[in-house]
């Protein structure tokens, strides 16, 4: 059983939605105009809970470019992802995460985002749920990506509360290994073979409550 936190920090693709398809078709259609191989199980197996520039070098791997043509490809891949989530609707929030949200937020628990993406603030625009988070820290609040814990510290210091105090919430391995090494209490949502640093797992965010998450 997990310690009720005085905040609770969310990743936010793969666990109070999923936008994993919206980066892999953007990545995808990216790869093409370059003439790279990209496949759905490269997606999964390397690019989840990085950052962007991290996933292009993933993507790009063995081929020469310029730091300007690098910028270029990341500044296109992000007008894909753009032009794609503008067709997001707040139903695409996993089933029950309003709830969980109210109820997070009726219990005095402090709410914050720790997100790798640059697009955060567009997608919980789109899903109507800005108005629950306390802080927002996204792609541009650290220069360290996950698995660094800098996101994590940043957002705990958003919300003012001890990262001790925190529990964070991840779908990737990259982004519980930030929680830990942040000092907090982590939560994984996947399969739980896949994660053994985390104090503990779900398999999917669906119909949860509090107290699903620290029991």
């Amino acid at each position: 059983m997990l310690q009720k936190p005085q905040a609770i920090l969310f990743d936010l693709d793969g666990v109070l939605t999923d936008t994993s398809e919206y980066h892999y078709q953007a990545w995808k259609h990216l790869a093409d105009d370059e003439g790279i191989p990209f496949t759905h199980e490269e997606n999964d197996a390397h690019l989840r809970g990085v950052g962007r520039r991290e996933s292009l070098a993933y993507i790009i791997r063995g081929r020469q470019y310029s730091e300007e043509q690098i910028q270029e490809m990341m500044d296109r891949k992000n007008r894909y992802y753009n032009d794609l989530i503008k067709q997001m609707k707040p139903d695409e929030l996993v089933e029950g995460g309003r709830e969980l949200l109210e109820e997070i937020h009726k219990a005095g628990i402090k709410l914050a985002t720790a997100s790798a993406s640059k697009n955060c603030r567009i997608v919980l625009e789109r899903l109507d749920i800005g108005h629950y988070f306390d802080g927002i820290a996204d792609g541009y609040s650290v220069s360290n990506s996950k698995p660094a814990p800098d996101i994590f510290v940043y957002a705990a210091g958003l919300v003012n509360v001890p990262t001790s105090a925190c529990l964070g919430v991840e779908d990737a391995d990259a982004g519980i290994e930030a929680i830990k090494a942040a000092g907090m209490q982590a939560l994984a949502i996947g399969p739980v073979e896949r994660f053994h640093k985390a104090d503990k797992v779900l398999p999917d965010m669906v119909k949860k409550r509090l107290q699903d998450l620290l029991d």
